[in-house]
């Protein structure tokens, strides 16, 4: 397999939600880094939302990587698909190597290791200790009373603007990792589209 044309750190959740339209974001997630010749780097596991974004990345053509806790294997079912899966000790090793293998990081829908993952870059990035470009995937308001929430913080004095300004917020998919590929540097006119299979 040809080098990926970009890496892409997701985070979202291990079960599906209540919303169909959370799995089909996933899934047009998947498929867009695939087609494009991309990576996906997510935490390792087979059902839920990551399951759902892994499988589609996989039948699109791209690489997945993935990197999962011992204690967590079996819980998240590990998936045995990908072509790196990482197992390792502990969930600062899992995150570390999910940084350090990505250009960028999107958040989907999830829940609080979702929210942890997602501030955890974002705290980083605004720390300087990266400047890899980070996305948000409002899929059917899920985060809307989020959004709200950190507008209260700005307004209360304990964020700035320029922090917000961080990161990117759509509710499209594909506007979303355009922006995050080609803020990280990379030129999606360079790479040959593959077709979905």
């Amino acid at each position: 397999m040809a080098e990926p044309a970009f890496s892409i750190c997701v985070y979202c959740g291990s079960r599906p939600g209540e919303n169909p339209a959370f799995s089909q974001a996933a899934q047009a997630v998947g498929q867009w880094i695939g087609s494009h010749g991309g990576q996906l780097v997510y935490g390792g596991g087979l059902s839920g939302l990551m399951g759902t974004v892994a499988e589609a990345t996989r039948l699109s053509g791209g690489r997945v990587v993935g990197v999962i806790p011992q204690t967590l294997v079996d819980k998240e079912l590990a998936n045995r698909q990908c072509d790196e899966l990482h197992i390792v000790q502990t969930m600062h090793e899992r995150k570390a190597m999910m940084a350090e293998r990505s250009n960028a990081f999107v958040a989907l829908p999830g829940g609080i290791g979702t929210f942890e993952e997602l501030f955890e870059v974002w705290t980083w990035r605004q720390l300087g200790y990266h400047d890899k470009p980070l996305g948000l995937l409002n899929v059917g308001g899920y985060y809307d009373g989020l959004l709200a929430f950190l507008q209260t913080s700005v307004a209360s004095g304990f964020m700035r603007g320029w922090q917000m300004d961080l990161l990117h917020i759509a509710t499209d998919s594909d506007a979303l990792l355009r922006t995050l590929v080609q803020s990280a540097g990379h030129s999606l006119e360079q790479v040959p589209l593959r077709s979905v299979i």
